[in-house]
């Protein structure tokens, strides 16, 4: 049964509102998703959060209804409140109607599996790595490892650019030497993007495994990473641009990769 909360000074309510704050998100170990249609397809994949606040003009859509009456099921802590109070913890203006708090998750990098796995080097910017999480997720990467010192991505501004990707894609952090070991015993061909790389052959195979490394938006793959890869590309340009953003150029790239396996597994 959902509790009602109407005040901003409850206890809990200044907890989901210091989630916007990487201290806080570190002492709890929580993050904000909102939207019902995020809190449904993390549902679907078996993932609910510790608490699902709701307006209760959100009770009038069906599939808002069926979603609490699942979370209620599956021994969620729910939370009737309004638009006001749900405005604060968004901090914005015309918020979504339902917000959840889930469990941050962070996986071991032996548990990525898949054909391509994307490594991320001191990734700075969270719109740009929410949007390759729902890159590698289109693509049906086995995973993104963060490299060094990354941006948090269980940020507001990270989340709300996976639009829900983050329950599917599986997100490690590890060291270089620990990403080169992983790679070795998996046999797989590490593709760093480096402007001292050339554009990759239309018909090169690259074998059936793969790791993709991309750079810093700033300063691009160290001197050492792009020595231990074993294929440096780089993104062929035609017009004035010289650059893509990291997000933009990291697409390409998996698209591409993925275009080499004939799109295996693409959806009808």
């Amino acid at each position: 049964m959902a509790h009602k909360i109407t005040s901003a000074a409850n206890p809990l309510i200044k907890t989901l509102k210091s989630l916007h704050a990487k201290k806080g998100r570190a002492e709890t170990g929580l993050f904000l998703a909102e939207g019902a249609r995020a809190a449904r397809e993390a549902a679907d994949l078996g993932v609910w959060p510790d608490t699902l606040l709701y307006a209760e003009s959100a009770l009038a859509r069906g599939p808002v209804r069926g979603l609490i009456g699942d979370a209620e099921r599956a021994g969620v802590r729910l939370i009737e409140t309004n638009e006001a109070i749900l405005a604060q913890i968004a901090k914005r203006d015309n918020p979504q109607t339902v917000i959840g708090a889930y469990r941050q998750r962070v996986w071991p990098l032996e548990m990525l599996e898949a054909d391509t796995i994307v490594a991320l080097e001191g990734i700075r910017d969270p719109g740009n790595l929410g949007t390759i999480l729902r890159t590698a997720d289109s693509v049906g990467a086995g995973g993104v490892v963060l490299l060094g010192e990354t941006c948090d991505p269980f940020s507001v501004e990270a989340v709300r650019a996976t639009m829900g990707s983050l329950f599917a894609v599986r997100l490690a952090r590890a060291s270089f030497e620990e990403l080169s070991r992983f790679k070795a015993a998996r046999g797989a061909v590490m593709i760093g993007a480096s402007l001292k790389g050339a554009a990759l052959e239309a018909d090169r195979n690259i074998g059936s495994r793969a790791i993709l490394l991309m750079g810093n938006e700033q300063s691009g793959l160290p001197a050492d990473m792009e020595a231990a890869c074993d294929l440096l590309v780089r993104l062929p340009m035609r017009g004035r641009a010289d650059s893509l953003n990291l997000a933009v150029a990291t697409a390409v790239m998996l698209y591409d990769l993925w275009r080499r396996r004939g799109y295996d597994g693409a959806r009808a």
